[in-house]
């Protein structure tokens, strides 16, 4: 019986009525307080996924776990105008790829009779650990979907990729996941995304949004008088799959250029070159007080005045709204968005 439900936020949280949020929430709190409703069993995976399993909750609801899952779209549109694609399934893996492969406001149930089937024609780099390299070590071997994988001896994929990977990639190919739901209260995070109008091509452009997310990660670290002690960008493509990066600061900081300059390398190693990008999102994580992290001493005039000018730029904004100032690039329209001359 499919049990697992991967919600996935899709759509932008808006205000609605009394039980709305603010725009600009990060919508995983907002998905676990309402899968709390259904389970106790909730795992958050930031910055807009949340795993539930729902077995013991079918009984009481009257509802298999497709019926509970079309219970969490309708409200989640109703209290918080949130859209969600979600998926079923029998283990958190199948869910996860289900729920990748809904759309925005859809359910995708599948059921174990139909995992099979559903996972055969779909690319390797869909399972859980296999990456661009290993997909390419198993693309050699004419390994490329999960069906071909899945047809393999585990013996001979134990050859190919270790025993450990090789033992990993065979059960997964076939639908089998023994990782659980792990309820857990995550590490306090701060995170902000960016949505483009169209798929992104262009390297400067997605740095310039990069840019826009480490101001907005950082005001709102110095509002809380908090520091972060490492970030992670997740990067989302037209084909709906994510690339997650993560790496530790050389100190504890909620200062926006150092923020940026991190994001900036994370996003450089992916090496994306032709990639069409849809969104990406800059998550600050492992938050403590500022009173916990010292500061290196510098000799660097401009980055000293950048620091004592961030406060005064965070009244600002504060009195007058994000966006109101900040830094040049961000205020520039791109040529593709300049209004035509008058002739």
């Amino acid at each position: 019986m499919s049990a697992v439900l991967c919600v996935r936020a899709v759509g932008a949280v808006r205000a609605v009525g009394a039980a709305g949020s603010p725009g600009g929430r990060e919508p995983w709190p907002l998905l676990l307080g309402l899968l709390g409703e259904f389970t106790p069993v909730v795992q958050a995976l930031p910055p807009d996924t949340v795993l539930a399993d729902v077995r013991g909750s079918t009984r009481y609801f009257h509802r298999d776990a497709a019926g509970i899952a079309e219970l969490v779209r309708v409200r989640a549109l109703a209290w918080y105008g949130l859209r969600c694609a979600i998926g079923v399934g029998e283990n958190p893996m199948v869910a996860r790829i289900a729920a990748r492969e809904a759309g925005e406001g859809e359910v995708r149930s599948v059921q174990p009779s139909e995992t099979t089937d559903f996972m055969s024609g779909k690319p390797v780099t869909e399972l859980p650990g296999i990456g661009p390299r290993t997909a390419r070590t198993l693309g050699r071997y004419g390994l490329d979907t999960i069906g071909k994988l899945a047809a393999v001896p585990e013996s001979t994929l134990q050859r190919i990729l270790g025993a450990r990977e090789g033992r990993a990639a065979h059960e997964h190919a076939r639908g089998v996941d023994r990782t659980p739901v792990a309820p857990d209260a995550p590490t306090r995070s701060v995170c902000a995304q960016h949505r483009f109008v169209r798929y992104e091509l262009d390297a400067d452009e997605r740095r310039r949004a990069l840019l826009g997310l480490a101001v907005e990660v950082g005001r709102r670290l110095r509002a809380e008088r908090e520091v972060a002690r490492s970030l992670t960008l997740t990067v989302r493509y037209a084909d709906r799959t994510t690339t997650t990066r993560t790496r530790r600061l050389p100190e504890p900081t909620a200062h926006t250029p150092a923020l940026a300059s991190l994001a900036y390398e994370l996003h450089d190693a992916l090496g994306l070159q032709r990639a069409k990008v849809a969104a990406v999102a800059l998550r600050a994580e492992d938050v403590v007080g500022e009173e916990y992290a010292g500061r290196q001493l510098t000799l660097d005039e401009g980055a000293e005045r950048a620091r004592r000018l961030e406060p005064v730029m965070d009244r600002i904004a504060e009195r007058w709204g994000p966006g109101t100032v900040g830094p040049a690039t961000l205020g520039r329209a791109r040529p593709a968005d300049k209004p035509p001359k008058a002739a």
